[in-house]
């Protein structure tokens, strides 16, 4: 596994050291910017801002600094490299995919202190063990095994020190920075996404929070055979360590060497739950990361591991769904931009242009929703067609307005379920599991 091959980094814990090492950051991939535009004028080209922006080597400059300064930091990173390579160029998703898998674990000094901290000294005496080596280590935390006194196994996830006081300044450093590197232009208004991610990690920094969000989803799940989660140890349990029992499972890769029926049948049981979280429960987990998830390839359910981005779904906003799906199915223009519009996706200031690939976009996105029988999505190339329609709209029709922070985070969570089914090549009746709420509206 990758985290048992990399050494261990200290996290640095000031807003000036974390400051200064994407500002160095910076200068670096400005510098091979300057000298890469260069040699391309020599040559009698005229470079382009992109290709020596996303240069193997600059990518993997941001990776590494990135997953070495975790938090914030990270997390945006691994916001951007969600797709798999189907919006962005493969070469930056595959490198930016490490951001996905493991961060750096803290060494075992730091990890002491935080420990200290949180339960106090001789902490270790009140445990049958405790493995000082991290089983997984992400953007917010990593996470450890210990066993209780009673033969009680648990999974700790233990966060790392710093992290809260640096979250708005390493989003706002790290969203000038992607804008600096041309990922997204000048002219792109993403504040409101930035403050509302700013929001959802201040959450996620407090384990009691997500402990809450924890019960409150189990609570939702209890009854679901295709469904477990993890208990929350409260005694264990402080702002910067989270104790749970530890979860017994295989990765969502596992899948891949399984059978069809069962790729069909979990996928099948994740979009239905994806669907309870936005029509039932009203309470969804936004980040689709494989590392969320394991799967029983025995029993055939599914182990859901992080509630740290866990919101509230407003119910108007599912209502507005509905009625942009069942608009979509009925193939009506107006109705469609009406939910659209009603959501928060455009607004009256739209140009025709611009209502036209939006309407486009919609029904792509769409179609999955309305294929009777199942559908496939091993040849599903909706992904490429919106990343096509997309780039028309923002760069040639600049449109640039950002959906509703509660849009923007469901869009992730559904975009990621889409990409897995793809990878899987799995086929799921998603009519069939909308037929329920679509006969109430």
């Amino acid at each position: 596994m990758p985290d048992k091959q990399r050494k261990s980094r200290a996290v640095p814990t000031s807003r000036i050291s974390r400051f200064s090492r994407l500002g160095s950051l910076a200068a670096t991939v400005t510098g091979s910017v300057l000298s890469g535009g260069a040699k391309t004028l020599l040559r009698g080209e005229r470079p382009k801002l992109t290709d020596l922006v996303l240069t193997p080597a600059n990518i993997e400059r941001i990776a590494d600094q990135l997953a070495s300064m975790r938090g914030a930091a990270m997390k945006i990173g691994q916001l951007i490299s969600i797709d798999d390579g189907e919006f962005l160029p493969p070469e930056l998703a595959t490198i930016l995919a490490r951001l996905r898998d493991d961060a750096d674990p803290m060494p075992k000094g730091q990890l002491q202190q935080v420990l200290d901290s949180a339960w106090g000294e001789g902490w270790h005496d009140k445990l049958l063990y405790f493995s000082y080596a991290p089983i997984a280590a992400a953007s917010i935390g990593q996470v450890h095994k210990a066993i209780l006194m009673d033969g009680t196994m648990l999974a700790i996830k233990v966060q790392y020190p710093g992290i809260k006081k640096s979250i708005n300044s390493d989003v706002d450093n790290v969203a000038g920075l992607i804008k600096l590197i041309g990922i997204i232009p000048e002219s792109a208004n993403i504040q409101p996404l930035l403050n509302e991610a700013k929001v959802q990690l201040h959450a996620e920094a407090n384990y009691q929070t997500e402990a809450n969000m924890l019960k409150r989803y189990a609570a939702c799940i209890d009854g679901l055979v295709d469904y477990q989660c993890p208990t929350i140890v409260e005694e264990w349990t402080t702002e910067t360590v989270l104790a749970m029992t530890f979860q017994k499972g295989e990765p969502i890769t596992a899948l891949e060497q399984s059978s069809q029926a069962l790729k069909n049948k979990m996928m099948t049981s994740l979009f239905a739950l994806f669907f309870k979280e936005i029509f039932e429960f009203n309470l969804i987990q936004t980040d689709p990361n494989l590392a969320n998830y394991l799967v029983d390839i025995e029993d055939g359910y599914w182990v859901l591991l992080d509630f740290g981005a866990t919101r509230d779904f407003p119910a108007s906003l599912s209502h507005a769904y509905l009625a942009l799906i069942h608009a979509a199915h009925r193939q009506n223009d107006d109705a469609l931009l009406q939910a659209a519009m009603q959501i928060g996706l455009v607004d009256s200031t739209a140009t025709e242009a611009q209502l036209s690939i939006i309407l486009s976009m919609l029904k792509i996105a769409c179609e999955p929703l309305h294929s009777k029988g199942g559908h496939n999505f091993a040849n599903n190339d909706a992904a490429q067609r919106l990343q096509e329609l997309g780039w028309t709209l923002s760069m040639e029709e600049a449109f640039w307005q950002a959906p509703p922070a509660d849009a923007a985070f469901m869009h992730r969570k559904l975009g990621g379920l889409y990409l897995l089914a793809k990878r899987l090549g799995a086929t799921v009746d998603l009519h069939a599991l909308l037929t329920p709420y679509l006969a109430d509206t």
